[in-house]
């Protein structure tokens, strides 16, 4: 036990005057004449024992009287055990939890209604001059700064929902991260401790911090959410068959059917579903739609599930293409089968450049790049290369086998491909196909017993450099690469082993030659995300966008801008957004009136699952660690105690026990009286 005025302690000395009262009796007797002293000293004795008695209480409850006013100026204390000492000032963090879940109504109404009632209560019982601190899911600025309690009321009243998602160790860092000497600091999180927000991993905090978690009680919910989408067309072309793939999650306890799905396409409906999700799974559904021109798209998938329905819409966004643009470098002018081939499809923009005159600059402005028969390929070229695939870009290289290994060695090696072993040379070989390789995924709708296999005369071996990023498309006899793939970065190299010359092989004339040309060309289509996540999404990507020098990019949706930090790189531009975007929906990327792309943000699905930690599990994340945790139902007495103090003061009970020593005398004196023994014979 600690005293917050210890100097009052001296003032025990005054318990010596009712002591010496009791030493001196200064009262003055009176004579009684008796007739007849035979039975005096027997009365005298047997009274004399309950007097002495009667004093003794008297001086106890005195000296405890006395002692206890002492002791309640001296104002004593139990300190808590975040070392919290009542002669600081107190610095108080309060967390309301205003995500989406704490939308949910209970018998108090909402909870975060609720929540804010609580956080005024907890203000209310700190003195006038501690500090208060709000803190949200926003992580808003002005919430940084140390408030009165005025003040700190005016923030309450302002806090909303908001679609931002944090985790319980965000906000306890966020409220550790201002911690000073001098002061008392108590946290308080009042939440439902959703177990997407407590987590499972087990949460460390400061041992100088009283924290003290409020576990508001919310009703258990129902709940269907539209998952997450993604799309099973490679490319999107005008006028063709598109296929999306949706997620549906049931969140509740019961099984529910046929949940009504719905898809429109820049505000027209283009598909309807109804999807049966079993309770606690998630179910994907297909949706086929057509007829899109060309240009950006803006779609949106929605349910109906009542009551919760922040998560009953997707959007997501994607450009429609006229073309795709395909820069083919060729060795020798004469070869006709990469032209042949992009040539066949309107989709296709080909262009071609010679190996004597290859402009670099441009190298960004292509999906894929195609490298047929060089005769000398330079290192310059190379790492032109390597830095187009690591940023995302596709190429495909198709080697002279007649320029030699030492050549086509120094140039693979430079690349980041496996170089050159042998040139091989003799009877033909044939060659196998791996079906389950992405690039024939919906090739084939029967796949033949004796299929037709590309043969080959003349071809190069690789290292075997066992890297785990590569992926053998087809494949020769002991383990040797025809055409494999290669991750470098964020892009892909494809790599064959023999040339385009049909007196090398007959891959160029082959029937698999096509699709498995046109499916890498697909896949190299650089597309942005179909939508991002507000909250937690700060980085986009869009196609590289030149700027001149006053000129800037904004994101905009009805009347709210934002002006993103712009960063390029080879073949992107990257645009930085911080915490700006906050609500979900479409938002179009604009340099000066001009529309470049339309990007689709989509609250955090975490709040979705209606899941709540106990307090046995929240007491577990924290394991021996000292914490307070209440029930808003069961503790709210507790909860008002404790936020008037973080540490147990006793001076009421101090001035409780001097009154109760002060009426003891007065019974004492008033009721303690000895009766007159009278004996008669």
């Amino acid at each position: 036990m600690n005293f917050l005025y210890p100097g009052f302690l001296l003032a025990l000395l005054a318990i010596a005057i009712p002591i010496a009262i009791h030493l001196f009796n200064f009262r003055k007797f009176k004579k009684v004449y008796f007739s007849n002293v035979q039975f005096l000293k027997e009365a005298k004795e047997q009274n004399s024992s309950r007097e002495k008695l009667k004093h003794l209480l008297i001086l106890f409850s005195r000296i405890m009287a006395i002692a206890f006013l002492v002791l309640a100026f001296a104002r004593p204390f139990i300190p808590s055990g975040a070392s919290h000492n009542p002669a600081l000032r107190n610095v108080v963090s309060i967390y309301i939890d205003n995500s989406y879940s704490m939308e949910t109504v209970n018998k108090e109404g909402s909870l975060l209604d609720e929540a804010k009632r609580k956080a005024r209560e907890i203000a209310g019982g700190y003195g006038l001059n501690d500090q208060f601190q709000l803190i949200t899911n926003d992580f808003e600025g002005k919430h940084q700064r140390l408030v009165n309690k005025e003040e700190f009321i005016r923030l309450l009243d302002e806090v909303k929902i908001s679609a931002s998602s944090r985790t319980l160790q965000q906000v306890i860092n966020r409220q550790q991260a201002d911690l000073a000497a001098n002061r008392n600091q108590v946290s308080y999180l009042l939440s439902d401790f959703q177990k997407s927000f407590s987590g499972v991993k087990p949460i460390s905090v400061n041992k100088d911090v009283g924290y003290n978690f409020v576990k508001l009680n919310a009703n258990s919910l129902p709940n269907i959410a539209v998952d997450s989408v993604w799309s099973m067309s490679p490319v999107h072309q005008p006028g063709t068959a598109e296929k999306i793939v949706l997620v549906l999650h049931n969140y509740g306890e019961e099984d529910a059917a046929g949940v009504p799905v719905k898809l429109t396409v820049n505000g027209q409906q283009k598909t309807i579903s109804n999807v049966a999700v079993p309770a606690g799974k998630s179910v994907r559904d297909t949706l086929s739609f057509s007829g899109l021109n060309a240009g950006w798209q803006k779609a949106t998938l929605s349910i109906k599930d009542y009551p919760l329905t922040f998560d009953d819409e997707l959007n997501f966004s994607f450009k429609v293409n006229n073309e795709l643009k395909v820069l083919n470098i060729k060795g020798d002018p004469s070869e006709k089968f990469v032209r042949s081939l992009f040539a066949a499809d309107s989709y296709f923009r080909l262009t071609e450049m010679p190996e004597s005159n290859i402009r670099y600059s441009e190298f960004s402005e292509y999906s894929q790049i195609v490298l047929s028969g060089l005769k000398d390929p330079s290192s310059g070229l190379a790492q032109q290369l390597k830095s187009y695939v690591q940023n995302g870009g596709s190429v495909v290289v198709f080697p002279d086998v007649n320029a030699g290994a030492n050549v086509y060695s120094v140039f693979f090696t430079a690349m980041g491909l496996p170089p050159v072993q042998q040139l091989n040379a003799g009877a033909p070989v044939t060659s196998t196909i791996d079906l389950k390789n992405p690039v024939f995924k919906d090739v084939f709708e029967q796949v033949p017993s004796n299929m037709d296999l590309p043969v080959v005369n003349r071809y190069f071996s690789y290292v075997n450099q066992n890297s785990s990023v590569k992926q053998s498309i087809l494949q020769l006899p002991l383990g040797a690469s025809l055409f494999a793939m290669y991750g470098i970065g964020a892009g892909k190299a494809y790599l064959s082993a023999v040339s385009l010359d049909i007196k090398d092989s007959n891959l160029p004339r082959h029937p698999v030659f096509v699709p498995m040309m046109y499916k890498i060309a697909f896949a190299s289509a650089k597309e942005q995300p179909l939508y991002y996540t507000t909250g937690s999404s700060d980085l986009l990507e869009t196609e590289k966008v030149s700027l001149l020098k006053n000129q800037s990019f904004k994101l905009v949706s009805g009347d709210f801008e934002v002006i993103p930090e712009i960063r390029q790189t080879s073949d992107r531009t990257l645009l930085y957004v911080a915490d700006q975007i906050k609500k979900s929906g479409f938002y179009e990327l604009k340099k000066a009136d001009s529309s470049l792309a339309v990007v689709a943000f989509n609250d955090d699905r975490t709040e979705s699952d209606m899941h709540y930690t106990t307090e046995n599990e929240l007491n577990t994340l924290f394991g021996k660690q000292k914490v307070e945790i209440f029930n808003s139902k069961k503790d709210a007495q507790s909860l008002n105690i404790q936020a008037k103090n973080n540490s147990t003061e006793l001076w009421k009970l101090c001035i409780i026990l001097t009154l109760v020593f002060l009426a003891a005398e007065i019974l004492l004196i008033r009721f303690f009286n000895y009766k007159r023994n009278i004996i008669t014979s």
